[in-house]
């Protein structure tokens, strides 16, 4: 008997961040417009790449890196500030059909951490991951643009840096070496970037990029570039996770999908709500994910208020959300 083909259909996910993210008023400041817009604009831009055939791989860094390029996202421009005053980037891109990978931490100048990613990903007998300034080295000899620092800031970032610097005791700890102080609260930091991408050969790819937290230690290091806490993909299944980093780390959240989905059988929404909602939250966290598999099933969990959320799939409009409703 013949066992009909079963057809993949080339879907993206996206995501721009999870956190407290209020709900805009007639005329508020604050609109969610640009978010959405942009967000749209990425996926309408996937879209055009899916109908030439692009692989997973390509989707999925083509969509980190214009998120990136998006002032309004917590990611290559428009990046959130340490506790002295700088950026740090962080990105991770991972290939589920080779299970090859490339991580970039601390970068300091290059303007396309993704990128940079990849480059690292396709090296030859090159280490998974790299971490300040040989980073940056690395990223310059793969041909990718350097910048100097302040070229990521915005002023809307800026001003989030002086409110966190008014807290009581938000310096205290570089000069007597004491605890920080808290970063700002996911009202203002606007997360992490992500994407998770699925093509027509049924092969599978994520990508994440973050500056952190406003105020984070300088040198910290979240989930978003650790292979398995905040970026995951294999041949079931991608993840690309967002939230408190530390928290992803001890989950090792974005693996807990996966694993989940191989030894337990789990549906992959059954898995991404268990992480969320178990894993994370019991260690008193908040965040969410994306995650999709090779059948073009896909989950967007959080326990936020909001996630910055989008999908498209090869001949569908894009669709764009932000709240559960």
């Amino acid at each position: 008997m013949r066992i009909p083909k079963i057809m993949v259909i080339p879907t993206l996910l996206i995501h721009g961040g999870a956190g407290t993210i209020r709900r805009p008023v007639v005329g508020d400041e604050g609109s969610l417009g640009p978010y959405e817009a942009a967000l749209e604009r990425v996926l309408r831009r996937a879209d055009q790449a899916m109908r030439q055939g692009a692989s997973a791989l390509d989707l999925a860094c083509q969509a980190v890196e214009d998120l990136e390029n998006e002032p309004p996202f917590n990611a290559g421009i428009g990046a959130v500030l340490t506790a002295r005053g700088e950026h740090e980037l962080d990105a991770a891109v991972a290939c589920g059909a080779t299970r090859r990978a490339g991580a970039l931490a601390g970068l300091r100048h290059t303007l396309h951490p993704a990128r940079a990613a990849r480059c690292l990903l396709e090296a030859v007998d090159a280490p998974v991951l790299l971490i300040g300034g040989e980073a940056d080295a690395f990223a310059a000899r793969a041909g990718v643009p350097q910048v100097a620092n302040e070229v990521f800031g915005t002023e809307w970032r800026r001003r989030q840096w002086a409110a966190w610097r008014r807290e009581p005791q938000a310096w205290a700890w570089l000069d007597h070496h004491d605890t920080p102080a808290a970063p700002l609260d996911d009202t203002t930091k606007m997360g992490t970037v992500g994407a998770v991408a699925l093509d027509a050969q049924g092969r599978l790819a994520a990508a994440t990029s973050t500056g952190g937290m406003t105020g984070k230690w300088p040198g910290r290091v979240g989930d978003s570039p650790l292979l398995g806490a905040g970026t995951w993909a294999d041949e079931r299944v991608a993840v690309s996770c967002t939230g408190q980093g530390e928290a992803f780390i001890r989950a090792c959240a974005a693996h807990s999908v996966a694993a989940r989905m191989r030894w337990a059988g789990a549906s992959v929404q059954d898995a991404a709500q268990a992480v969320i909602h178990e894993d994370v939250e019991r260690l008193g966290a908040s965040g969410g994910l994306i995650a999709l598999d090779a059948q073009g099933r896909w989950a967007m969990p959080f326990n936020s208020e909001g996630m910055y959320r989008g999908v498209v799939r090869l001949g569908e409009s894009p669709h764009v959300r932000v709240f559960r409703d």
